[in-house]
C-alpha cells in the first residue's frame, strides 16, 4: 500500500513530505529538514516549554480557525496534515524586525541566556492571537508548560503585562489603589527607577499577523480521507469516520489511538516502546462532539482538555450553582494539570485509558460516577466509572477491539457537595504525589448521608475507591463523629508498602486524611453551619555540518561492576550505524579528568551508574538512541557504596579530611550557659540548564587538527583534555564557544565527558560528529550540587551571643575528585556565614561514593554551609527565647574584625544591607501581623525571616585569578573584543562591552565581541566563582589601555579629531592596532595548614526578608513576599545586576524548597526529567518580589568599583526555608498534646512533605508507619 504525502504550512510556506516517518516529530523536522534552529530540545517530554510552537487550523466543529500552543518536541509530523505551524523565525527577527512580544522581553531583561525564550515568546505570541487584550492572570496561566533557569521569571512577567488590560505602569497617572505611589506613608524606602520604559515599546496591532493559509481556509469542506504514513518502524494511519476506526481495531486490536501523543511519544522515547501501528482518531466528529443532556454534559473521548475546560467554565457560569459542583472539580484539578502546550493537544479520552495509577482526572470521575460509552464494530455499551474500571496496572475494563467513545461528566444535585484535591511539589504543570476527588450527598433537608465517595490517586497501581470507610457512614450524620471513623478507616483502609514506589509513605497517607478533612470542612462551610477558616539561548543559526554524524553512549543501568563483554550486533543492524566507538580506540591517553583519577570510557571497572562505556555514532540521534540500546554489556557483580552515611561506615573518603581551627574550643564550650547539638541533611541539586551538554567536533585531515563548538564554561580544559586523548599538542585543537545556555557551574568540568567522547568519535570516523544529551541522559551522567550532611555544636550565652562552634562536614563527592575539595574549603570558608565566633573548628570530609561525580554548582559549597550556620543560629535564638533577628544582628562581624580564617573585613556592608532591608520589608510591623494571623487562623501558618549573606568573591585556587583579552581595532574604527570569558547568560559580554567602551571612551556600538575561542585568548580560567566581570573586565581594561597609549601622539596632533581619524592616522603610520591585556587579583593565598592569608579579595554582601504562608494540611506552601537588598558595589548594569540577584534567589528557592533528587538504592537516578524533577516554574515565584541595590557604596577591588553578582543572592532564599520552619514552629506549638519537641529538625529542601510532616498532628499520628529491618525503601537520601 502506497503511503500518502504530509501536507501542512510552516511559517506560512507550503511543505510537502512524500516520506512522512510517523516516530519523526515536529522538532526534529523544524532543525533537521527545514534548518528552522529557532525551536529549542529542552527535554524531549513536553515538561520544559522550549519547543513551544503555534498551531493553526480550520475546526469544522467550531466552524473558525483556531491557533493553540504546542510542544514540537512531542508532536509527531503525521499529525499535522493541514495545520499551519507558527515558529519563532515566523513572527519577527533582526533582519526584518521583531514582533512586539519579542521586542519587549528584550528590552525588559527578561532573556538571559536566551534558550527558553522562543518558547516562552511562542507561548504568549499564542495567547495575543486568540486574546489581544489578555489580563494578567491569563498572562500567567499562559506560561505554565514554561520553564526558565536564569531569570527568576519577573522580568518576563513585568514586560508581558504591558500587554495586559490592566497591566503597565499607569506612572501614577491612575486612579489604581494599587498604584506603587498609594503605598503607605510610613513606606520610606526610594523605589528605583523601572528598569525599562514602556512608552518606547512598539503597540500590537493584531491586524498585522501572519493569514492563515488561504489553501487550508479552502479546504475546510472538502470531505477528508484516510491517511496513511508508512515509517522505518511504524505505520501512521489517520481515520476520518468511526466506522473505519472501528475496522481498523478488528484488523489490528493491539492499535495503539493517539492524539496528543503526550503519552505514546515519552513512553516511545523513554521507555523504548515500539508501537507499529498508530491510529489517529482526531477528525472523527463522534469523538470531538460536546453535548449538554439532561444528566450531564457529554464529551467525545478526542476533546482536548482545554477545550473541555471552556466547555465546563461556560457551564459553571451559567447554570445554578448545586448544579455546577462536579464541573467545578473537574476545573480544579484540569487549572494545575499542565501548561497550555499539553492541554491543547491530549484528549480527555487519553487521560482516561492511560489508566495512570497518579492520574489528576480518573479520581475525580470516579467519585462523580461519570458514565462512559464504549463501542467496538456491533457493539455499543455504557459503564459507569467505578472502582472495578481499573482491573490493574494501566489497564481498564475495555477489550481489544473496543474504544472509549464519550464521557458524561454529570451535574450535581440538590445536596450533593463535590471537592478535588491535588498535592504535588509545585503546583503548576506538575505530577500529583496524591490526588483525589470526593463526593457526597445528603438525604434531602438533611446532614444524613445517602452517597460517599473517596477516590484516590496516587495510593495504589491504579484509581481506587475507598469502599469499606464510605459504605460504613451511609445514613450517619456529617459531624465530628463520622470525620473520625472516616480517618480511622482511610487510614486503615489505604495503607501503602514501606518500599511503595515513589517512596513518601506516611506523607501520602496523611494526605489521605488531610484531604478528607478539608472536604469535610468545606462541605460544613458550604452547608452555612459556621464561620469557618477558609481550607480550602537564543542560539544564533548553527550551519548543519555536511555528513554529520550522530551518536548515543551505551550508559548501563548498573552500578559498581567489573566488565566482562560487549556485543554490539545488535547494534550494528540500526540503520544508519557507523562505528562503536570505546577506550580501545583512544590512541592517547584514556585517563582525564582534573585528577586524573577518570575515564573517557571505563576500561575494567564501572563505578557508577551512568558512567560512559562507550559510543555509538549513526546517522541521526533516533537511529544512536536505538543502536545505544542495542548495545550488549555482561558484568560482574561487586559491593557499592551509594550514601554519606555508608561512606562514613566504610571510612571510604577522597583523601584526608579539611580543617580550620581558631581560638580555644574546650574553653569556650566550658564558658558556655547553653550548648545546642544537632545535625542538618541538605540535599542535591540537579543544573538544570536549559540547554544540555552539546559538542560539535570537526576533524581538519591534517596534523591531528581538531576544531570543537562546545557548551562549555571551560575551553582550556576541554583543549587539554582533548589534546591529551588524541596525543597531539594543545595548539592543535581549537574550541571555540559563541554562548552557552545556561551553565551554573554544571559545565565547569562535565562538559569534557561529553566533548573528550565527541572528538573520539570525530577522530575514529574523520567525519564531523554532534551529540546533544537527551535531558535524562544528561542528568545520569554529570553530577550537580553535592549534598551535605552536617553535625554540629554551637555553645552560647544567655543573651543568645556565640562563644563556640563546632562543626563537621561531610559531602557525597561521587565516584571522582572533580572540584570537590575546593567544594568543601569554600564551605569551611563560609561556614560562619556573617557571624563572629571567636571558638572555632570546621571539619570537613568527601564521601567517595558510587555516584556520578559531584561538581560545582553556583555558590560551590557556601549556600550548604550558610544554611548549617542560619539553623544552629535559628535554634540559639529558640533556645534563648529571643527574636531570632535580634540574635542574628548582635553576633555579626563589624568592619575592621577578622573572619575565622583571619581575613580583615573591609569595605564590609552587611549591617547596612541588614538595616535598609528590616526598614523597606518593615519587618517589625509584618511580624506583628504575621504572629496575629497565626493566632486567628488553625490550618493555615505564616512565617518571617530575615537572612543576611556574606559571600568570598575570588577562585579559592589562586592562579585561577587570571585572565586575558584581546583587541583588534579595524581601519573604519571598529572594535572586535575576546576575552577568556564565557557567555552563560550572565551578561558578560554585556558588561565586557560597556568596559570597552568606557576606557576607549567610543560608544557600544562600535565594539562587537563574536565569541570565546582558544586560539584568541589562551590559558582562560573557567567562567566561574562570580569572578569573570572582575578579571576579565580587568583584561579589556589592560588592552583598552595599550591601545590608548598607541593612539595618544596622534591625538596630541589632532586633539578635535574624531577616533575613526585617530585609528585612520595610526594605521598610516604602521603603528599596530591590535592589543592584548592580562590581569592577576593580587595578594591572594590563604594556607589550610597556618589558617593565614587571603582566601578572597572582597566579599559580597547581600540581606533578605521573606513571607510564607504553609497549609498544614497538605504540606503547601506559597511565598507572599521576598525582599532582597543586594551590594554590587557601583553596578556597571543594574538590570543584568538585578536578573543575577532574581535569578539566584529563585534557584535558590528551587535548592531549599523545591527540587529533590531521588536515587535507588542500587544508585540508579529516578528523578531524570521535569516530569519528576521540579525546578521553580512562573508560579513558584513570591507574590511581592522586590529587589534593591544598594546606593553609594563603590567597591575599590574591582573594575570601575563594581562586584561580583552570580553566586552571593543564592543563598538569600534561605530567608523562604526559615520563613517555612518558622510557620512550622507555630502550627505545632498548637499541637503540644503531639509531644512535639520546640527545637526539630528540618532538612533541606522543605518539600511539602517534609512541612506536613513536620506539623504533626492527630493525621500524622494515625499514619505513622514502621518500617521493617530488611525493608529496601523505593528511594535513599544519598
Amino acid at each position: 500500500m502506497t503511503a500518502d504525502e504530509l501536507v501542512f504550512f510552516v511559517n506560512g510556506k507550503k511543505v510537502v513530505e512524500k516520506n512522512a516517518d510517523p516516530e519523526t516529530t515536529l522538532l526534529a523536522y523544524l532543525r533537521r529538514k527545514l534548518g528552522l534552529s529557532g525551536t529549542k530540545l529542552g527535554c524531549g517530554e513536553g515538561g520544559c516549554g522550549a519547543c513551544t510552537v503555534m498551531l493553526s487550523k480550520y475546526d469544522r466543529l467550531q466552524n473558525k480557525i483556531v491557533h493553540f500552543s504546542a510542544n514540537a518536541c512531542l508532536a509527531p509530523i503525521c499529525s499535522l496534515h493541514h495545520v499551519a505551524v507558527t515558529t519563532i523565525e515566523g513572527i519577527g527577527s533582526t533582519k526584518t524586525r521583531l514582533h512586539p512580544v519579542q521586542e519587549r522581553i528584550a528590552k525588559s531583561h527578561g532573556s538571559q541566556c536566551g534558550f527558553c525564550t522562543p518558547g516562552i515568546v511562542m507561548s504568549m505570541y499564542t495567547l495575543l492571537r486568540n486574546q489581544p487584550e489578555p489580563t494578567f492572570e491569563e498572562i500567567e496561566d499562559a506560561f505554565q508548560g514554561n520553564l526558565c533557569r536564569c531569570t527568576g521569571y519577573r522580568a518576563i512577567l513585568q514586560g508581558f503585562r504591558t500587554f495586559s488590560r490592566d497591566g503597565g505602569c499607569c506612572g501614577g497617572k491612575g486612579d489604581n489603589p494599587n498604584c506603587c505611589m498609594n503605598q503607605k506613608k510610613d513606606h520610606t524606602v526610594t523605589l528605583s527607577p523601572s528598569l525599562f520604559n514602556p512608552e518606547e515599546f512598539m503597540p500590537l496591532d493584531p491586524t498585522q499577523e501572519p493569514i492563515f493559509p488561504p489553501e487550508l481556509l479552502r479546504l475546510k469542506d472538502a470531505p477528508q480521507r484516510q491517511l496513511r504514513f508508512e515509517g522505518e518502524r511504524v505505520t501512521w494511519i489517520q481515520v476520518p469516520t468511526l466506522k473505519e476506526l472501528l475496522d481498523l481495531k478488528v484488523q489490528h486490536p493491539e492499535a495503539k489511538l493517539v492524539v496528543g501523543n503526550t503519552e505514546i511519544g515519552i513512553e516511545m522515547k523513554f521507555k523504548n516502546r515500539l508501537f507499529p501501528v498508530i491510529v489517529c482518531p482526531a477528525w472523527i466528529p463522534e469523538l470531538n462532539s460536546v453535548e449538554r443532556g439532561p444528566e450531564g454534559i457529554s464529551f467525545g473521548a478526542a476533546c482536548p482538555l482545554n477545550s473541555v475546560e471552556k466547555t465546563l467554565q461556560d457551564a459553571v457560569t451559567e447554570l445554578p450553582a448545586h448544579k455546577t459542583e462536579v464541573f467545578r472539580g473537574v476545573l480544579e484539578q484540569l487549572r494545575w494539570f499542565a501548561g497550555k502546550q499539553v492541554k491543547s493537544v491530549a484528549s480527555i479520552g487519553g487521560n482516561i485509558i492511560t489508566a495512570s495509577p497518579i492520574s489528576d482526572l480518573n479520581p475525580v470521575f470516579m467519585a462523580s460516577g461519570a458514565k462512559l460509552t464504549i463501542v467496538s464494530r456491533g457493539t455499543r455499551r455504557t459503564v459507569r466509572m467505578d472502582h472495578t474500571f481499573f482491573p490493574g496496572y494501566r489497564k481498564t475494563l475495555l477489550g481489544p477491539e473496543e474504544i472509549l467513545l464519550s464521557i458524561e461528566i454529570p451535574y450535581s444535585r440538590e445536596g450533593e457537595f463535590f471537592s478535588a484535591f491535588k498535592q504535588a511539589s509545585r503546583r503548576e504543570d506538575d505530577i500529583a504525589k496524591v490526588t483525589s476527588g470526593m463526593r457526597v450527598l445528603f438525604q434531602p433537608g438533611t446532614t444524613q448521608v445517602k452517597e460517599l465517595a473517596l477516590c484516590y490517586g496516587g495510593m495504589a497501581d491504579r484509581t481506587i475507591s475507598a469502599i469499606k470507610t464510605t459504605r460504613k457512614q451511609l445514613s450517619n450524620f456529617w459531624n465530628e463523629k463520622l470525620l473520625q471513623d472516616v480517618c480511622a478507616g482511610l487510614a486503615e483502609e489505604l495503607q501503602l508498602a514501606p518500599d511503595a514506589p515513589g517512596g513518601m509513605v506516611e506523607f501520602r497517607r496523611t494526605l489521605t486524611l488531610s484531604f478528607f478533612f478539608k472536604f469535610y470542612l468545606t462541605v460544613l462551610q458550604k452547608l452555612g453551619k459556621e464561620g469557618l477558616e477558609d481550607v480550602s539561548v537564543g542560539l544564533g543559526k548553527a550551519q548543519t555540518l555536511c555528513g554529520t554524524f550522530v551518536w548515543g553512549f551505551g550508559l548501563r543501568e548498573r552500578l559498581l561492576r567489573t566488565r566482562w563483554s560487549i556485543d554490539i550486533s545488535e547494534a550494528q543492524k540500526v540503520p544508519g550505524f557507523v562505528c562503536f566507538v570505546s577506550a580501545d580506540d583512544i590512541p592517547g591517553s584514556n585517563q582525564t579528568g582534573l585528577f586524573n583519577d577518570e575515564t573517557i570510557f571505563a576500561k575494567d571497572k564501572v563505578t557508577c551508574v551512568g558512567q560512559i562505556i562507550g559510543a555509538v555514532v549513526t546517522d541521526t540521534p533516533e537511529h544512536a538512541q536505538r543502536a545505544a540500546q542495542g548495545v550488549k554489556i555482561t558484568y560482574e557483580e561487586l559491593p557499592a557504596i551509594i550514601t554519606i552515611e555508608d561512606a562514613i561506615k566504610n571510612s571510604s573518603f577522597h583523601g584526608p579530611e579539611l580543617k580550620i581551627e581558631k581560638g580555644n574550643l574546650q574553653k569556650g564550650f566550658s564558658e558556655a550557659d547553653n550548648v545546642v547539638s544537632g545535625e542538618l541533611y541538605i540535599g542535591g541539586q540537579e543544573h538544570f540548564y536549559l540547554e544540555t551538554h552539546c559538542t560539535i567536533a570537526v576533524p581538519k585531515g591534517e596534523a591531528g587538527e581538531m576544531e570543537l563548538i562546545v557548551s562549555t564554561q571551560n575551553t582550556m580544559k576541554t583543549q587539554s583534555f582533548i589534546a591529551s586523548m588524541l596525543g597531539v599538542p594543545e595548539n592543535r585543537i581549537v574550541v571555540r564557544v559563541k554562548r552557552t545556555g545556561g551553565g551554573f557551574g554544571g559545565k565547569e568540568t562535565r562538559s569534557t565527558v561529553v566533548s573528550t567522547a565527541v572528538a573520539m568519535a570525530a577522530y575514529k570516523t574523520g567525519r564531523p560528529v554532534r551529540c546533544m544529551l537527551d535531558r535524562d541522559e544528561d542528568m545520569l551522567i554529570t553530577g550537580g550540587r553535592h549534598p551535605f550532611l552536617a553535625r554540629y555544636k554551637v555553645g552560647f550565652m544567655k543573651t543568645g551571643k556565640i562563644v563556640a562552634l563546632e562543626v563537621d562536614y561531610y559531602s557525597n563527592a561521587g565516584n571522582t575528585l572533580d572540584l570537590s575539595r575546593s567544594v568543601m574549603e569554600r564551605a569551611l570558608l563560609h561556614m560562619d556565614n556573617c557571624y563572629k565566633i571567636p571558638n572555632i573548628r570546621g571539619t570537613g570530609w568527601l564521601c567517595k561514593t558510587n555516584l556520578a561525580s559531584n561538581t560545582a554548582f553556583r555558590g560551590f559549597g557556601g549556600p550548604q554551609a550558610m544554611l548549617v550556620a542560619e539553623n544552629w543560629m535559628d535554634e540559639v535564638a529558640v533556645t534563648c527565647g529571643l527574636p531570632a533577628e535580634e540574635v542574628r544582628r548582635k553576633n555579626m562581624y563589624k568592619e575592621g574584625d577578622l573572619t575565622h580564617f583571619n581575613q580583615k573585613l573591609e569595605g564590609f556592608t552587611v549591617h547596612r544591607c541588614w538595616d535598609e532591608c528590616l526598614a523597606s520589608s518593615q519587618y517589625h510591623a509584618r511580624k506583628s501581623e504575621v504572629d496575629k494571623f497565626n493566632k486567628e487562623n488553625c490550618w493555615k501558618k505564616r512565617g518571617l525571616c530575615i537572612i543576611p549573606t556574606k559571600f568570598g568573591i575570588s577562585f579559592t585556587i589562586p592562579f585561577l585569578n587570571q585572565a586575558g583579552a584581546l583587541i583588534h581595532v579595524y581601519t573604519d574604527g571598529s572594535v572586535l573584543l575576546t576575552h577568556g570569558g564565557i557567555e552563560i547568560g550572565q551578561g558578560l559580554h554585556t558588561k565586557m562591552v560597556q568596559v570597552a567602551s568606557r576606557a576607549l571612551k567610543i560608544p557600544v556600538s562600535k565594539i562587537y565581541i563574536s565569541e570565546t575561542s582558544t586560539n584568541t585568548v589562551p590559558n582562560t580560567s573557567p567562567t566561574a566563582a562570580s569572578v569573570s566581570t572582575d578579571i576579565n573586565g580587568q583584561a579589556v581594561y589592560d588592552a583598552c589601555q595599550n591601545i590608548l597609549k598607541r593612539l595618544e601622539p596622534f591625538k596630541r596632533k589632532n586633539p578635535s579629531g574624531s577616533w575613526e581619524d585617530w585609528v585612520t592616522a595610526a594605521y598610516k603610520d604602521a603603528v599596530s592596532l591590535s592589543a592584548t591585556g592580562f590581569y592577576k587579583t593580587p595578594n591572594l593565598g590563604y594556607s589550610f595548614e597556618t589558617n593565614s592569608g587571603n582566601a578572597f579579595h572582597y566579599f559580597t554582601c547581600g540581606a533578605a526578608c521573606s513571607e510564607v504562608e504553609i497549609d498544614c494540611l497538605s504540606g503547601d506552601h506559597k511565598i507572599l513576599r521576598a525582599d532582597i537588598v543586594m551590594d554590587v558595589g557601583s553596578s556597571l548594569n543594574p538590570a543584568i545586576d538585578i536578573g543575577q540577584v532574581e535569578g539566584a534567589f529563585v534557584q535558590g528557592l528551587g535548592l531549599f524548597t523545591m527540587e529533590e533528587l531521588h536515587y535507588s538504592p542500587e544508585g540508579s537516578l529516578h528523578t531524570r526529567g521535569p516530569s519528576t524533577y521540579k525546578i521553580p516554574a512562573f508560579g513558584s515565584i513570591p507574590i511581592e518580589f522586590r529587589v534593591s541595590l544598594l546606593r553609594e557604596c563603590p567597591n575599590r577591588k574591582a573594575i570601575y568599583a563594581s562586584k561580583g553578582v552570580g553566586e552571593p543572592p543564592l543563598f538569600l532564599a534561605a530567608s523562604i526555608f526559615f520563613a517555612i520552619k518558622d510557620a512550622i514552629r507555630a502550627a505545632r506549638a498548637q499541637n503540644t498534646d503531639n509531644n512535639t519537641k520546640e527545637l526539630f529538625q528540618l532538612n533541606s529542601p522543605a518539600t511539602s512533605e517534609k512541612i506536613r510532616n513536620a506539623c504533626v498532628d492527630k493525621f500524622t499520628t494515625l499514619c505513622a508507619t514502621g518500617i521493617p529491618e530488611n525493608c529496601k525503601p523505593w528511594s535513599l537520601r544519598v
